[in-house]
């Protein structure tokens, strides 16, 4: 089940999304306001913590991104360091 939600973020990715896709020409500073983006940001917490905890986390992640959030760098693991 986890490789099969990271399939369809992926699809998403190559797709639809403004910082992934062919969209990308249209924001070539990034649209997203967090780093890494919510859907790898999804990705990771799939791989990290399984599909239902990693999953709930992406969802709670995608639910704070709105146009009043300050740009920030939010990690899936704290311990991990932004590259």
């Amino acid at each position: 089940m986890r490789y099969i939600i990271i399939s369809l973020i992926t699809l998403y990715q190559k797709t639809l999304s403004p910082d992934h896709s062919w969209l990308k020409a249209k924001y070539p500073y990034g649209f997203c306001h967090f780093y890494p983006t919510c859907s790898e940001y999804a990705k990771e917490s799939v791989l990290e913590y399984g599909t239902i905890k990693g999953s709930y986390k992406g969802l709670l992640r995608v639910l704070r991104c709105n146009p009043w959030t300050k740009p920030s760098i939010d990690l899936v693991n704290l311990n991990k360091k932004a590259e």
